[in-house]
């Protein structure tokens, strides 16, 4: 197979635009898996990933996955075969990733939450040859994926990391593939199915938030999705000295890219945290972390005390995901310690706060685009008009690690690209000129979106799932505002029989259609008929501003002043 077998379903870069970005050295002639091991020659000894509970060097890194690689290989793995991941933050996901990659397989990025109404559809729109999930979880992923795998036309192998229990369906360990290979031969293997390698193949598919339906299937290819991660680093100033912490789901784009990759790719050691901030903060203390990443879920626990002896150790602090407060922003900033903000997507672009940035720029802005052929447009929405300088519009963009095209999804490539190949993010945002400079500042967005700590919902998708209740006759799914997440999500909804059901009925619903949890309404609004603007449509501006006020009037005093931030 190779990459040409997806013709019609992948959508190429304009040959102009390839040719300057392969001259530029933006795009690589490398596989993914040699950019590890060339890193691993230089800096062995160094550690590679800290964990909780255990670390691996480079030379233990590489020569590791390089045994993954060459028994994936051995079980009947072919490349470019797709292979879904269901992990969470741990030694093993790195593992599995880099072993993915060397055997040139195609990692795809979907969370350990998705359940059966995401996996099946994603794992049959890519052709699932494989499915690597994390057992011992709440959650039985280990059964799900045997379940999952039952009558599938494709998936043929299910591999567990972690201890499976006793009474679950079997399935392959991580943890014991290829320990009886020999080192040496597992290397020739690796080498052997990179020479097959396409710098324009598939390396991974990550996945969208999108506006419609499940997510959206993102390819990214071995010519520029490790560059990303190295863009970033650079952009930050990392080297081999470098400790960058990470407390958001790993698999996340930007969990590979601002982490995995951009550590990697200058010799840095990824130290792999969780979202529980206090234990995180304790792990980056003990570490003597010098960078991370916060997400706006995170936002509120910076304030808490646990963070000062993380905060003794730190030289960079990068925000991301919501507004960023001047109190917040000031407990990180100064004494030796710089903070800034980031933007990015799965499909492309990031924005990082240059070093040498004021502090203004810092607080008000999610700095500057971090490749050097990066282009921004802001433009009219709905339109291809370009908007100036200090005018709120669509954010656009194209450039060397931005896509093209969705796979497979030429409807929704016909709306989500200008002509000209700038990718419509449907976020608003403006370009701001601070000292000469200009910077690009986020105001809000198009897409009907909720964003519950880093986890993008799709309304849409929620209502449509919603009105397959016989029970409800019209549905309306808001951003809330929430001190902790930044937003959870509220239904609002009319009754087909006049007897409103219960929040937990509608979850109950959502279960049995294999939804996501964490896109279940958390708050249900019951009411006679929806609001409509003047041309129709729901208006959903009047209910997002209601359920605020309403939580507002609920909250106790001393809460008030967060739940509008």
């Amino acid at each position: 197979m190779t990459h040409s077998d997806w013709n019609g379903r992948l959508v190429s870069v304009p040959d102009d635009r390839a040719r300057r970005y392969r001259a530029s050295g933006e795009w690589s002639t490398e596989p993914t898996g040699r950019r590890l091991h060339q890193v691993a020659l230089r800096f062995p000894g160094r550690k590679a990933v800290i964990t909780r509970d255990e670390s691996i060097t480079y030379a233990e890194l590489d020569t590791r996955t390089d045994q993954i690689a060459a028994a994936l290989i051995g079980l009947g793995f072919r490349r470019l075969d797709p292979v879904l991941f269901q992990l969470t933050n741990r030694m093993g996901t790195v593992l599995a990733w880099y072993g993915c990659l060397k055997a040139g397989l195609v990692p795809v990025a979907t969370l350990a939450a998705h359940r059966m109404h995401e996996i099946g559809h994603i794992s049959r729109k890519v052709g699932a040859v494989g499915h690597i999930v994390e057992a011992g979880l709440p959650f039985d992923l280990v059964r799900f994926a045997r379940s999952h795998a039952d009558g599938h036309p494709t998936v043929r192998h299910v591999i567990a990391v972690g201890e499976q229990s006793a009474d679950a369906p079997a399935a392959t360990q991580l943890e014991t593939l290829g320990t009886d290979i020999e080192p040496s031969r597992a290397r020739a293997l690796v080498e052997a199915a990179e020479q097959d390698t396409d710098p324009l193949d598939v390396a991974v598919f990550q996945l969208s938030g999108g506006t419609t339906g499940v997510p959206k299937v993102i390819p990214r290819t071995h010519a520029e999705y490790w560059n990303n991660g190295l863009f970033y680093a650079r952009h930050l100033g990392w080297d081999e000295n470098t400790r960058s912490a990470h407390l958001i789901p790993v698999i996340h784009n930007a969990g590979i890219s601002c982490a995995l990759h951009a550590a990697h790719s200058v010799g840095a050691c990824l130290v792999l945290a969780t979202a529980d901030a206090p234990a995180a903060f304790d792990l980056m203390a003990r570490t003597r972390t010098t960078d991370v990443l916060i997400g706006h879920g995170l936002y509120q626990s910076i304030l808490a005390p646990e963070f000062g002896p993380a905060r003794a150790h730190l030289k960079r602090v990068v925000l991301s995901g919501a507004k960023v407060g001047t109190e917040l922003f000031e407990r990180v900033d100064g004494q030796g310690c710089w903070a800034g903000q980031m933007f990015g997507m799965s499909e492309g672009l990031f924005a990082v706060s240059p070093l040498d940035s004021p502090a203004e720029a810092r607080l008000t802005t999610v700095g500057v685009p971090i490749a050097e052929s990066d282009e921004v447009r802001i433009l009219e929405p709905g339109t291809e008009r370009e908007l100036p300088d200090e005018q709120v519009g669509e954010l656009c963009c194209r450039g060397p690690y931005t896509i093209a095209g969705y796979f497979e999804a030429p409807e929704h490539n016909s709306v989500s690209f200008t002509r000209d190949g700038f990718y419509r993010t449907g976020d608003l945002a403006k370009v701001t000129v601070i000292d000469g400079r200009r910077y690009l500042s986020i105001e809000g967005r198009i897409k009907d979106l909720i964003n519950r700590g880093g986890e993008k919902i799709n309304a849409e998708e929620v209502e449509a799932l919603l009105l397959a209740h016989p029970d409800i006759r019209q549905a309306a799914v808001v951003a809330m505002p929430d001190p902790r997440l930044g937003e959870r999500t509220c239904a609002y909804a009319v009754s087909a029989s006049g007897t409103p059901l219960s929040l937990r009925d509608v979850q109950h619903h959502l279960e049995s259609l294999g939804v996501a949890k964490f896109k279940w309404p958390e708050r249900l609004e019951w009411v006679e008929e929806l609001p409509q603007t003047n041309v129709g449509k729901i208006d959903k501006k009047r209910l997002r501003g209601e359920i605020a006020d309403k939580l507002t009037e609920e909250a106790p005093p001393a809460a008030r002043r967060r739940l509008g931030v």
